[in-house]
C-alpha cells in the first residue's frame, strides 16, 4: 500500500517504513507527526482511492527522525562590469527527516 500526501506544499509518495526529507517542521526529535492531507491511496488489491482534494478517512503516522541542513547553495551576483562590484551569498536550507510508521485507512 502506498499513499500520496502533501507536506509543506509538496507532494510525496509514501509507504510504511519509508524515510522522507521535507521542509523543516517545528517539532522535536522523536515526536509523532500526523499527516492528514492525503491525496491518493493505492491498496494491495489494486483499489485506488482519490480525494477531492483530500481523503477524509486516511491518516499517515510519522516520527521525526532528525533535523539536518541541505548542501550549501552559493549565489554570485555581479553588478555593472565597469564598477567591478560582486556579492557572494550562501544558503543552507533546514530540513526534517520523517520516518513513516503506518498508513491508517
Amino acid at each position: 500500500m502506498y499513499a500520496v500526501a502533501e507536506i509543506g506544499g509538496k507532494q510525496y509518495i509514501l509507504t510504511a517504513g519509508d524515510k522522507v526529507i521535507v521542509e523543516k517542521l517545528k517539532l522535536d526529535k522523536g515526536n509523532e507527526y500526523v499527516i492528514d492531507k492525503v491525496l491518493l491511496v493505492k491498496h494491495e488489491d489494486g483499489k485506488i482511492e482519490i480525494g477531492r482534494p483530500y481523503l477524509d478517512n486516511v491518516k499517515i503516522l510519522a516520527e521525526v527522525s532528525e533535523h539536518i541542513k541541505s548542501k550549501k547553495i552559493i549565489v554570485l551576483r555581479k553588478g555593472n562590469p565597469k564598477k567591478n562590484w560582486r556579492r557572494k551569498y550562501g544558503h543552507r536550507q533546514q530540513l526534517t527527516i520523517l520516518k513513516v510508521k503506518e498508513i491508517q485507512v
